[in-house]
């Protein structure tokens, strides 16, 4: 438990904003929660509202209590790191890791080895945890972006929303679109009978707006190595929109066949190759990039083989 104590010496502000402004390494939405638990005093008296206004001279004292403990084992897994500071970590994804623990996976997962890598992730959201900042899917590889500070978190959850980070995916798709490239605005929803499935959903039956930017790397006969830039972040969603316009990702076999290439995958060929980030802290710009894992790149070669 961390006690602070402020005095304030502006004006008038509100409380969660005037907070928020000093301390920086706490999210607003923690602060929040902080006042309306009761863990922050105003002048003697606890404070229980975020919309309080503050005066210059007022005092606050303020009660940060430790981090509650989730029952996650840390797991010695190799981790292939691509970047990694005090606020963040950024890991290449190997295929079949599943990135948090769920209903039949509970645990083996990037978080139970980002517990055993990083000794220090308490406090970000209050919970001890990892901060998982954005997801990939089980068997989809590459880059990756973890939070290891409240502040961090805040910070890249809002590059997300605002859509200033940037995340790069190739995928090798079967068939051969007719343009060089184009763009994918279709919205996203669960599947109306299968819950393990998403699908085109329009927005008035639930569906959330999804967007994806895409562009031709290399015709490989009847297939094709796409590059995709995403502009949302809906769950699969660029193998949703891949195989709603008739180009399923070779070997999903959740919304496609799973092509016939006689190469042995372990999942989709789906990588995040990329990605594009405004350091939390210093403002730098990170430029990560994931090597193509070996099934990709056998793959490629099988089917260039086959071209000449």
């Amino acid at each position: 438990m961390n006690t602070i104590e402020l005095e304030v010496k502006t004006q008038s502000d509100r409380l969660d904003r005037w907070l928020a402004s000093q301390l920086t390494d706490i999210s607003r939405s923690r602060i929040q929660k902080l006042i309306e638990d009761g863990h922050v005093i105003l002048n003697g008296k606890v404070c229980g509202s975020k919309k309080n206004s503050l005066t210059n001279g007022d005092r606050l004292k303020i009660t940060i209590p430790a981090p509650t403990k989730l029952d996650l084992i840390a797991e010695n897994i190799p981790l292939d790191v691509l970047y990694e500071d005090e606020e963040l970590i950024i890991i290449n994804k190997p295929p079949g890791l599943v990135v948090h623990p769920a209903p039949g996976h509970p645990n083996g997962t990037l978080v139970n080895a980002l517990l055993y890598h990083c000794q220090n992730l308490a406090g970000i959201g209050g919970v001890e945890r990892p901060g998982i900042v954005h997801r990939l899917d089980k068997d989809t590889t590459g880059a990756i972006v973890v939070a290891k500070s409240d502040r961090a978190h805040q910070h890249l959850q809002a590059q997300i929303k605002a859509k200033t980070a940037r995340r790069e995916y190739w995928g090798v798709v079967c068939g051969c679109p007719k343009t060089e490239s184009g763009q994918i605005n279709l919205p996203i929803g669960r599947h109306k009978s299968d819950r393990k499935k998403m699908a085109v959903i329009p927005v008035d039956q639930g569906g959330r707006e999804a967007i994806t930017h895409w562009s031709i790397l290399e015709r490989l006969s009847n297939y094709t190595l796409m590059q995709f830039l995403l502009e949302t972040g809906r769950t699969h969603q660029i193998r949703v929109h891949c195989t709603y316009n008739g180009n399923p990702i070779v070997g999903d076999m959740l919304y496609g066949s799973g092509g016939s290439v006689r190469v042995n995958l372990s999942g989709q060929a789906l990588h995040a190759r990329k990605l594009t980030i405004e350091h939390p802290v210093s403002g730098k710009i990170i430029e990560a990039i994931a090597p193509l894992p070996e099934e990709f790149t056998k793959l490629l070669r099988v089917l260039r083989e086959k071209i000449n």
